[in-house]
């Protein structure tokens, strides 16, 4: 988001939080925190700079799942007879 909308626009981190949460105390909040709400924030997202929810809903389980792959999980298939 912060390539494609915040800095596109040339708004700040602070400016951004404001317009999409109302104050700027939101611009400080973790990424794993903000993951588990991001349907909320893809409506957000979608009213401030625009695109659909359901794109920005695609991008963060696109990104959300590269980052699980990055971390090369090491697990094994279990037999089931």
């Amino acid at each position: 988001m912060l390539q494609e909308c915040i800095e596109p626009s040339g708004l700040t981190i602070t400016d951004a939080a404001v317009a999409l949460w109302g104050d700027a105390q939101h611009a400080f909040r973790t990424p794993e925190r903000e993951t588990r709400h991001f349907p909320e924030m893809a409506v957000r997202i979608s009213k401030v700079f625009g695109g659909t929810e359901e794109g920005w809903l695609a991008q963060q389980a696109q990104y959300d799942l590269a980052q699980v792959r990055r971390d090369r999980l090491k697990l094994k298939r279990l037999a089931i007879a």
